[in-house]
């Protein structure tokens, strides 16, 4: 809570953040007539409300919208793509990764497209999954500046505990929304994410006029359009969308669809599903030797070629677009992989919304050589990601995984970084007893 706002209570901001905090924990847990509720700004405490009846969770993590390839075509598709330079320019002039803050750029529906800032800070609230592709609207994560500023059409600011959100309420934040300088529909929303220095007057000042200034660019550049020769344009089929999920599962199963369509599921042989992770992971090709070694291991192309031909037949009936093409084999469209995901989640520094995506290792039973190989690459990114960079929280949750139950070097390294007096150090003393001979 600002010291502004305290000092018109009469009370100190530790004493703010404290009343604030007990009344969220109250409403969370179904007394919304206590009277610390009263101690809430009423925007908070609307906002709060709104997030219970959609029945937010007070301590998840925001879903993720965009895989990294549908992301990038829908950024480049989006109007608020030809701004970014001037968005860098009014809120993170000089040395960006130094700013001391993260600037967000999101669309209409609370989608970060765009989190650019201070290396630290994205380091830390990637953990929350303040990252690009994840939907942080009001339904999706709750009381937040830019979901909020997107339900109520106007900049606001939330300090530390007034987000709903448990994992958010260390930082504060300040958010515009953007319109079509013509029509003012809503195009999207500004943000700018830090500590105290985020929710001042002139933070707030700020981004309303860096909102503003979006909205006029906008405009010159759609005047400056309308003046030149129009140029037709040819209509483009929808992409196929398509994802393949072989994390944790012997068998893996494909996602297709589209965005006129709703997404079908078919689950695959284990054979296919190896076939299919290959071409997806190298996406150049491969021939029928190079697959036949990393599905069989052995270079068997008689043993490949009657499976291609059955993969073919199943593909053409649920997936035409992703048939394979030959010579060499590979794929036409662009394929995801669940494994894939959590690796670029990592690489956003979304640790945490990595780790609950990691549902298990890469199809866990196969012996494919190029399946094993890829396995214990997505581990071993996974590990050494979280034991870089991930908090403590993210590394005990990763602990009380099957593949971190029995890391001793993970488990000295959660004592390192606990408090003397945590709780939680008898615990990992006692396990580490039991690893050590």
């Amino acid at each position: 809570m600002s010291s502004a706002w305290s000092r018109q209570r009469g009370v100190s901001p530790e004493t703010s953040r404290l009343l604030i905090e007990r009344a969220h924990e109250e409403l969370v847990a179904g007394n919304p007539g206590d009277t610390r509720l009263a101690d809430v700004r009423p925007l908070v405490r609307d906002s709060w409300e709104r997030s219970l009846a959609s029945l937010v969770g007070a301590e998840g993590l925001p879903p993720m919208d965009l895989s990294p390839e549908e992301l990038e075509e829908y950024r480049r598709a989006h109007p608020l793509a030809t701004v970014m330079d001037m968005v860098r320019g009014l809120l993170l002039p000089g040395e960006a990764g130094d700013s001391g803050v993260v600037v967000a750029v999101g669309d209409a529906s609370g989608r970060l497209l765009w989190v650019e800032g201070d290396h630290d800070i994205r380091g830390r609230t990637g953990d929350m999954g303040f990252v690009e592709g994840a939907n942080w609207s009001e339904d999706a994560v709750g009381t937040a500046a830019p979901g909020t500023a997107l339900r109520l059409d106007r900049s606001v600011q939330i300090h530390g505990a007034e987000h709903y959100n448990r994992l958010v309420q260390p930082w504060s934040c300040t958010a515009a929304p953007l319109h079509d300088p013509e029509t003012r529909r809503l195009l999207g929303v500004i943000d700018v994410t830090g500590g105290v220095e985020a929710v001042t007057p002139q933070a707030q000042l700020l981004v309303d006029a860096t909102a503003r200034a979006i909205e006029s660019e906008l405009l010159v550049a759609r005047l400056r359009r309308r003046s030149e020769t129009p140029k037709r344009r040819k209509a483009r089929r929808a992409p196929v969308r398509a994802t393949l999920r072989v994390l944790g599962r012997d068998r893996g199963v494909l996602e297709t669809g589209n965005p006129a369509e709703p997404t079908t599921s078919v689950e695959l042989s284990a054979r296919h599903a190896e076939i299919l992770l290959m071409l997806a992971t190298h996406r150049a090709g491969l021939s029928a030797g190079a697959l036949g070694e990393l599905v069989y291991g052995d270079g068997a192309t008689d043993t490949l070629r009657p499976e291609m031909v059955r993969l073919r037949k199943v593909l053409e009936g649920v997936a035409p677009a992703l048939v394979p093409a030959s010579r060499p084999y590979r794929l036409t469209v662009d394929l995801d992989t669940d494994a894939q995901h959590v690796v670029s989640l990592l690489d956003r520094g979304a640790h945490r919304v990595a780790l609950a995506a990691y549902t298990g290792a890469v199809l866990p039973d196969s012996v494919a050589p190029g399946v094993e190989q890829l396995r214990a690459s997505v581990s071993a990114t996974l590990r050494e990601a979280l034991m870089e960079d991930a908090g403590v929280d993210v590394l005990l949750a990763y602990a009380d995984t099957d593949e971190g139950a029995e890391d001793a070097e993970l488990l000295r390294l959660c004592l390192e970084m606990l408090p003397a007096r945590s709780p939680k150090r008898a615990g990992l003393v006692a396990r580490l007893d039991r690893l050590t001979p």
